[in-house]
């Protein structure tokens, strides 16, 4: 397995879609970068030299992409930026709802969680 800005990378699959296990990177992103390269978009990753694994490695640790734990790290911030300043938005991250209004009386149950059954007060006899 090749390691690439702290993932491993599946040796028998087509770069393009190795490329896909790093987070930050999809499909349009991967097809680019191997542009940019000049890589055979049909190659395997175990057929890449080690002169093609290290171009790859300081491209994606330039900073010229976001990717992996800068990535998680800048929308981490974005979030906490959202709850310090009270936004809607914010706040809907605090309470664990769903964010993009979505509708809440039934399904949002990955945001919401388990169910929590709320006992009901039994009616006065008359």
């Amino acid at each position: 397995m090749v390691r690439i800005v702290g993932v491993d990378i599946p040796n028998e699959k087509r770069v393009e879609i190795s490329l896909l296990y790093i987070y930050g990177i999809g499909s349009s992103l991967a097809r680019k970068i191997i542009e940019r390269l000049g890589f055979d978009p049909s190659i395997k990753m175990k057929d890449l030299s080690e002169i093609e694994i290290a171009k790859l490695n300081s491209l994606l640790q330039s900073g010229e992409y976001l990717v992996e734990g800068d990535l998680r790290r800048n929308i981490q911030n974005d979030i906490k930026r959202l709850m310090s300043i009270r936004s809607y938005r914010g706040l809907r991250h605090r309470l664990g709802l769903p964010v993009r209004g979505q509708r809440t009386k039934t399904n949002a149950r990955t945001r919401k969680g388990k169910r929590k059954t709320v006992a009901n007060k039994k009616k006065a006899v008359k």
